[in-house]
């Protein structure tokens, strides 16, 4: 009998779908230097920069926050071609670094 977290289901299908546009751009410059275990973002309003996060943030409830709302503005066609998540940096980082804290 299997155990169902929503939050992890639905992170796990972002990271599908986001693997599977890094896999279509794998020839690019913008996959090149993300290390196993992490996966790039892309966070900003209009101008957008580049993080690379490790995957177990996926299954934070703060940072699913993000993915639910890059999902509710996106949908699953990111227009840089990775996940992008529609936030202020400075937001990013702060959520982030108390990621690295916990």
């Amino acid at each position: 009998m299997a155990i169902r977290v929503p939050g992890i289901m639905h992170a796990k299908q972002i990271l599908r779908q986001s693997s599977l546009f890094a896999n279509k751009a794998s020839s690019t410059s913008s996959s090149v230097g993300v290390p196993k275990g992490y996966v790039a973002v892309y966070v900003g309003e209009s101008e957008r920069k580049r993080f690379v996060v490790p995957i177990s943030f996926l299954s934070q409830p703060l940072f699913q926050e993000l993915l639910s709302k890059a999902e509710e503005e996106f949908g699953y066609n990111y227009p840089t071609g990775g996940l992008t998540i529609p936030c202020r940096e400075d937001i990013f980082v702060d959520l982030t670094s108390r990621l690295h804290g916990l």
